[in-house]
């Protein structure tokens, strides 16, 4: 185990909770690299006598690090830093851009290729338009801390978005375009995920051996006037989990 590196202690004199304060200089210590992937960290109360707060608050802010993929809890070993994960919980309707800005990380998007092509039955079928009709389709590279996080493929009716096609080297956050340019405001979405493997074509890409298992996300995503966006998205089961909560 490391010694503690230098971190800023919680202040009872500030507005904002104790284990908030904690919260955020954990997670700064993780974030500078100050604790690698891989390192365990203090006990539960070490930490508390380090940073001057009880071990139930010390509790607290570790809970709300393990739930954003910064550490990870091993029964009867300890708590370790894990590499960076991106955490899909109960959320709101939001683009991948909007999801990484919440979970404090930094966005990229790389356009891999972007081309009109014509509805296939499956995709004219979930989007609620004829068989052959234009589609958009960008496919993308997404990024999380400058690291490939997922390749995402999205199709979107011409008729509906007239000139994106032009423009697609100027997208990142794809809602963030609709919204602006065509006054499109998602109002719902229907996902399903299911476990695939990396395809040969995207193993480079996603820095992953082709044949990796992986996530494969399917959305539909609707306006008022109705369905506008079929994506397909492969993300890094590494550096993509889904957690949930249930109530009875």
């Amino acid at each position: 185990m490391e010694a503690m590196p230098d971190f800023v202690k919680p202040d009872r004199r500030r507005p904002e909770p104790l284990w908030h304060q904690a919260e955020t200089s954990l997670r700064a210590l993780i974030e500078k690299g100050e604790w690698a992937t891989g390192t365990q960290i203090p006990n539960e109360d070490r930490l508390g006598a380090m940073l001057g707060i009880s071990r139930i608050t010390v509790r607290h802010a570790l809970r709300n690090l393990e739930e954003a993929g910064l550490l990870r809890r091993e029964h009867g070993r300890g708590t370790f830093v894990r590499s960076a994960t991106v955490v899909a919980g109960a959320r709101g309707l939001t683009s991948f851009t909007e999801e990484m800005a919440t979970l404090g990380l930094v966005v990229g998007t790389k356009l891999l290729d972007a081309e009109i092509i014509l509805a296939p039955a499956d995709i004219a079928d979930a989007l609620e338009i004829p068989l052959g009709e234009p589609l958009v389709k960008l496919r993308r590279l997404r990024l999380g801390n400058n690291s490939p996080i997922g390749i995402q493929t999205a199709h979107l009716p011409v008729a509906r978005v007239p000139g994106l096609f032009e423009r697609a080297l100027e997208v990142g956050s794809l809602y963030t375009t609709l919204r602006s340019h065509y006054g499109i405001e998602p109002v719902e979405a229907h996902e399903v995920y299911r476990v695939g493997l990396v395809a040969e074509e995207d193993a480079e890409l996603i820095q992953l051996p082709a044949g990796t298992p992986a996530f494969v996300v399917q959305r539909i995503a609707f306006d008022a006037r109705g369905p506008f966006e079929f994506t397909v998205s492969t993300m890094r089961a590494d550096r993509y989990e889904i957690r949930s909560t249930l109530y009875i």
